[in-house]
């Protein structure tokens, strides 16, 4: 409950956030987020704070060690996407290109306000991002989890139409 009413679906373009959020969501695929969520602090101390520069010098060791934590997902395919994928984010900013400009340029910076209370999973904006994501070489990073993601961070304002949340990004 408190995640949702202080944290889902604000925008947020903090990048070290919008990296977390999206290692965090990479982790999710068959599991629940609320099951993410309850290990998020353990992911936290397990990568280093989501340091990118720490995580994608991750080598053989450090993923047998991961894979002992009982605090984190341990899943061998997870971990090392969650390594390459920080390999991806470093590539991209050495090319100038931050989170923050990277997503929110999808969609002008601008929130995209759903106007229905209409359940949905993915869209074309989270099938192009998912494509270019995989491109650029970042796993784990399928439509679904994509458009989960724009949702987390607020660039898909998916809160019903008569949540007080919503009305406070309106």
């Amino acid at each position: 409950m408190d995640y949702h009413d202080h944290e889902w679906g604000s925008p947020s373009h903090d990048e070290r956030y919008l990296f977390e959020q999206l290692m965090l969501e990479c982790q999710v695929a068959g599991l629940s987020w609320a099951t993410i969520l309850a290990k998020r602090e353990s992911f936290r101390t397990a990568f280093d704070d989501f340091d990118a520069h720490k995580m994608a010098s991750y080598d053989d060791q450090k993923v047998e060690d991961l894979m002992l934590d009982a605090g984190i997902i341990r899943h061998r395919l997870k971990i090392k996407a969650m390594i390459s994928n920080a390999q991806a984010y470093l590539d991209m900013l050495s090319e100038g290109l931050s989170f923050n400009d990277y997503f929110w340029g999808f969609v002008d910076h601008e929130v995209i306000l759903h106007m229905d209370d209409k359940f949905v999973t993915q869209c074309d904006l989270s099938d192009r991002i998912s494509k270019d994501l995989k491109r650029r070489g970042f796993k784990f990073v399928g439509s679904t989890t994509v458009y989960a993601y724009l949702q987390a961070v607020g660039i898909i304002n998916d809160h019903e139409v008569s949540c007080f949340v919503r009305r406070n990004h309106e």
